[in-house]
């Protein structure tokens, strides 16, 4: 696997994740939220959303797996599960990239089980071209196409996630 030239570069990322918080502070004034990261392809964007989001915050993680190597397996495994009581609380996913969309609504279904006040979805990436289930994001950093994408946290086989911009990877031929 190589990757090519950057398809969003670290400004363009920086610069959205300042407009998204900017929003997501506006829309939050005077209440508290619970940020939650989607792990692992979400831990660099959501360690910098969080940092500029101006209203008081709690934070939990999630780590949930759906992909095998390119594509989607269709089976969500969450590993290990919030520790957050989130009931009469505003909860916000934070998540790297929504694909087919069934990631994020199964999570969205679970929250919900838990009485929270409600839920948003603010996803750095959205690849409509995938979508499978209509999961209603409430944040959207960047539309991309039908592309696999690695770097700012996003993987793969576990590699590629260090790199501070986002690239199309493609098979070596």
């Amino acid at each position: 696997m190589i990757t090519g030239k950057p398809l969003l570069s670290v400004e363009q990322i920086q610069k959205k994740v300042a407009e998204l918080a900017l929003r997501i502070s506006r829309d939050y004034q005077d209440r508290e939220l619970v940020a939650v990261c989607i792990l692992k392809g979400a831990f660099m964007f959501f360690s910098d959303i969080v940092k500029r989001i101006e209203v008081p915050l709690k934070v939990d993680f999630l780590l949930v797996s759906s992909y095998v190597k390119t594509s989607s397996s269709g089976e969500i495994k969450v590993m290990c599960n919030m520790r957050e009581d989130i009931a009469g609380k505003d909860v916000l996913l934070i998540e790297d990239i929504a694909d087919t969309g069934l990631t994020l609504q199964h999570l969205k279904d679970q929250l919900f089980m838990q009485n929270p006040a409600s839920v948003r979805i603010c996803a750095l990436l959205n690849k409509q071209a995938r979508r499978k289930v209509d999961v209603g994001l409430d944040y959207i950093g960047f539309d991309i196409p039908d592309e696999y994408v690695v770097g700012y946290g996003l993987d793969y086989e576990g590699r590629f996630r260090n790199l501070p911009y986002i690239a199309i990877c493609k098979e070596k031929r």
